[in-house]
């Protein structure tokens, strides 16, 4: 066998990780390196193996035929070293590497952290690295492993799974029902301030206040940040629109109207083929519905 006419391993793996990122520039941060070392090792495996193994689409990359079956030989390569990385740390564990995990990020601080922190435990040898977003799904490549995305799904080229519904409720703090008392019906909201998100910065228009049909407020505090919203609400900047598994024993809020509205939606992981051949990612996902399904009171109460 001729070594020096097989691809290299290295560029290999870089090729498997621009799968599934689809994004030289996150695979660039992913591995330590620069969008231009990338691309340099890309055009290497092209040059070694006689033909492109990505084509450019907007915003990321595709395989093409032949990056397809280079990337099964990569995945082979991966799951060999991961074998070896578990024998030489003497604890057999073979889920290794980094998994980049995009979330929004009240859900990523309440289910995917403890799930990802009981998963790291577990396995020491994985790394993990968590973005917080609150966005549907992409059509275009994200640059993560996998999203958890809220609300309604667009088709796509990912898979999606579902891991749970939760609820948007209506709350207020007990210094705001003191001191300005609590709306008896939906229309009575228009004489209260209102928390929500900034209505102009949403991604998810379901998340908003004008999407709910409630009234116009007579004064609103928006924030792009969840826990800005539930510090609000503490505070008592007035009602807040807010998801039901942020509202625990230590915040103290009280529910408004609890029979006249709350807003059901969905909540999803999003991932691309070749992210869900991961041993990491799978294990992932395994956690992550372990979270839920141990918390499902959270969620659905």
């Amino acid at each position: 066998m001729d070594l020096k006419r097989l691809p290299s391993p290295d560029d290999l793996l870089i090729l498997l990780t621009v799968a599934r990122l689809g994004r030289f520039n996150a695979v660039a941060e992913t591995l330590g390196t620069t969008h231009t070392t990338i691309s340099r090792r890309i055009l290497a495996l092209d040059k070694q193996l006689g033909g492109r193994t990505l084509e450019r689409i907007p915003h990321g990359w595709e395989l093409t035929e032949l990056g397809s079956q280079a990337v099964a030989a990569a995945e082979s390569i991966e799951g060999t070293l991961g074998l070896l990385a578990g024998r030489l740390s003497h604890s057999g564990d073979t889920l290794s590497g980094v998994v980049r995990i995009s979330t929004p990020d009240g859900f990523g601080a309440e289910f995917v952290a403890p799930a990802l922190v009981r998963l790291q435990r577990a396995h020491p040898l994985l790394n993990v690295e968590l973005l917080s977003d609150t966005r549907k799904v992409s059509r275009n490549r994200s640059g993560v492993d996998l999203e958890v995305v809220v609300g309604n799904l667009e088709p796509g080229n990912a898979q999606p799974i579902f891991l749970s519904n939760y609820f948007l409720r209506l709350y207020a703090s007990p210094s705001y029902a003191r001191d300005h008392g609590l709306p008896e019906t939906l229309d009575d909201v228009r004489q209260h301030g209102f928390v929500s998100y900034v209505e102009s910065a949403l991604k998810v228009e379901e998340l908003g206040h004008r999407s709910t049909q409630l009234p116009v407020p007579r004064s609103s505090f928006q924030a792009t940040s969840i826990f800005a919203q539930v510090e609000a609400v503490r505070r008592g900047a007035g009602i807040g629109l807010l998801p039901n598994f942020m509202v625990t024993r230590r915040t103290g809020l009280l529910p408004v109207l609890p029979h006249d509205f709350q807003r059901q939606l969905p909540i999803w992981a999003v991932a691309r083929a070749e992210s869900l051949r991961s041993a990491a990612v799978q294990a992932v996902l395994a956690s992550l519905r372990s979270e839920i399904q141990d918390r499902g009171e959270d969620l659905g109460g």
